[in-house]
């Protein structure tokens, strides 16, 4: 396989009412990935409505015109195939992953619930999906150690008023607040064809694709006046360090460190790609050899950093520890920021450098060897630059990164003047 591009063929088409369809023709194995991607997560909620695009998240698999609760999962999954959906800031999808010959049942069910949800939404529907995100928010933020990081991140890493504030699952108050009416109108808003992005990948021509994807969205009205997203591209910047210090049930001290850097699929962002992955990806990282094997005061298994792909701010490049028994968390985020303020100053090495590439390469090529990993990032490409060919850029941006430019970067974007620190610690026990 190469070791860079997008090897692949990729036909595009857009029909009248707006709808952009992607197909990569792949005959390699008699199965196809639907993916519709809307232009739609919590970045475009107004003010009152957080926590909306994450509810359609489930409401669109209870129902719509020609389709009974529950019958979508039910009919798919008879058919042999699979299918789920997420939501982040950026964008909300849909996607399903099914035998070839089930093509056109897959862009039924995705046409129906794309024109067809409003009408079958109701009182009784919209309640239940309000009181299953409430206990999602439960399980996965509020019981669980360490649960609301997050939650608590972005408030600090953004400020009140910008897209990125809030998390996607909301605010509950505003989901109890809003009346059926208004997630209504909500869908009417964007869930519509010339908000989305429809992209088949596998056994199927484009040309066939092309007309089915007439044949049962075509009908679907256009919406003429879509609300831009409010504008997350400029933070400005504080000038001090922003400090959440959170005691409670969780088991050892944990620490978190924060920084804006840039948007996903820029060049700054590809070289933050490479940074964070010589920092923390693995036991050849920096942050596991320093804090975890080195001077032994990070759980092995408890410590990296990441960056999170966000395409319409200053995305963010988190790193996080957890303490050993007996190392307190102020020792802890002492080493932390230590590590990550050498990024600056001790240069990446060539096995540091060699080694990041090598995992990314895997990671990328990993993504690509599923028809549903290709759809959902021609999907992505698509909708937030465009183009969907732009994809085959990301891994030569990758492999193209220096280990000057990764200095630079640090030093730009990760000084401690801007910096923010999440601490938990353990309640003390008597």
């Amino acid at each position: 396989m190469p070791d860079s591009g997008y090897p692949w063929p990729i036909e595009t088409t857009r029909l009248d009412n707006g709808l952009r369809v992607v197909v990569s023709e792949d005959r390699t194995a008699p199965a196809v990935a639907v993916n519709l991607w809307y232009d739609v997560g919590s970045r475009h909620e107004p003010e009152g409505q957080t926590g909306f695009a994450h509810l359609f998240e489930h409401l669109m698999f209870e129902g719509s015109i020609n389709v009974a609760k529950t019958e979508h999962m039910k009919l798919v999954q008879g058919s042999g195939g699979s299918l789920n959906a997420t939501t982040n800031p950026d964008r909300t999808n849909y996607f399903e992953t099914v035998p070839a010959e089930h093509l056109e049942l897959a862009l039924w069910l995705e046409a129906d619930r794309m024109g067809g949800l409003v009408p079958a939404l109701t009182q009784e529907t919209l309640d239940n999906q309000r009181d299953v995100v409430k206990n999602e928010r439960r399980q996965r933020y509020e019981n669980v150690p360490y649960g609301d990081a997050w939650l608590r991140l972005l408030p600090l890493l953004y400020p009140p008023g910008h897209p990125y504030h809030h998390a996607t699952i909301g605010s509950m108050a505003d989901l109890n607040a809003a009346d059926l009416a208004t997630f209504q109108a909500f869908h009417r808003t964007y869930y519509a064809p010339n908000n989305a992005v429809l992209t088949v990948v596998g056994d199927a021509s484009a040309a066939e694709v092309f007309a089915l994807a007439d044949k049962y969205f075509g009908a679907i009205p256009a919406r003429a006046d879509i609300p831009s997203a409010p504008d997350g591209r400029v933070v400005p910047a504080t000038g001090r360090p922003a400090v959440d210090t959170v005691t409670g049930d969780v088991p050892a001290p944990r620490i978190y460190v924060a920084h804006r850097t840039y948007p996903f699929g820029s060049p700054g962002y590809d070289v933050l790609t490479v940074l964070a992955t010589v920092l923390g990806s693995g036991r050849g990282s920096r942050l596991y050899q320093r804090l975890a094997d080195g001077e032994r005061i990070a759980q092995p298994d408890l410590v990296g950093a990441y960056g999170v792909d966000l395409a319409h701010a200053p995305a963010p490049l988190i790193a996080t520890a957890t303490a050993r028994p007996g190392v307190t968390g102020e020792r802890l985020a002492a080493g932390l920021a230590e590590v990550v303020d050498e990024l600056a100053t001790v240069p990446v090495t060539a096995t540091e450098l060699e080694r990041a590439k090598a995992l990314l390469t895997t990671a990328w090529w990993r993504q690509m060897s599923t028809v549903d990993g290709r759809a959902d990032t021609l999907g992505r490409y698509a909708t937030q630059f465009g183009d969907p060919a732009k994809a085959g850029e990301r891994l030569p941006a990758w492999l193209a990164v220096t280990a000057e430019q990764i200095a630079e970067a640090a030093a730009e974007v990760l000084g401690a003047a801007d910096r923010v620190t999440l601490t938990y610690l353990p309640e003390e026990t008597s």
